[in-house]
């Protein structure tokens, strides 16, 4: 073969290659234009469409009228389901005092991790995320960062 054979081949190579590299780009031009008239096509639907209003919140009760005591300067006031100070006060637990000492508890030991203590009481190492959760307080922003002794709650 010589030199001019290869060179012949070596071009006739580098066409095949270009071809194929057209190819390929009609073939990505053709799925991108199909995805863009998708994209556009849900759009328009989404526009045509009537909007979905959110139900309306629920109306608060009326306030009663101040009585003229109250009126006149005397503080005395009873709280209602949709007043402010009937809001602050915390609700009591649903179980009540036994279901909050039904709690579970752990207490952290050198070198635990989270994932370790969701695996040894939870029986799944990914509810790390959920024990982290319920005790952000407790551990700080740092999740991998717990000191011996500290108390964690367990979720059930």
């Amino acid at each position: 073969m010589g030199l001019f054979d290869f060179l012949r081949s070596d071009k006739k190579k580098h066409e095949a290659a270009e071809k194929a590299a057209a190819t390929a780009s009609a073939d990505y031009a053709a799925k991108y234009a199909d995805a863009v008239s998708a994209t556009k096509a849900a759009a328009e639907r989404m526009a045509a469409a009537p909007p979905k209003h959110a139900p309306a919140p629920p109306k608060a009760a009326p306030v009663p009228p101040k009585p003229a005591a109250a009126a006149a300067g005397h503080p005395h006031h009873t709280p209602t389901p949709a007043s402010a100070a009937h809001k602050a006060v915390p609700a009591a637990p649903a179980g009540g005092p036994a279901q909050a000492a039904a709690r579970r508890t752990y207490t952290v030991r050198a070198g635990d991790s989270l994932s370790a203590i969701a695996r040894r009481e939870l029986g799944n190492e990914a509810r790390w995320r959920e024990l982290y959760a319920m005790n952000r307080g407790v551990v700080g922003s740092n999740p991998e960062l717990l000191h011996p002794g500290q108390v964690l709650t367990l979720p059930h």
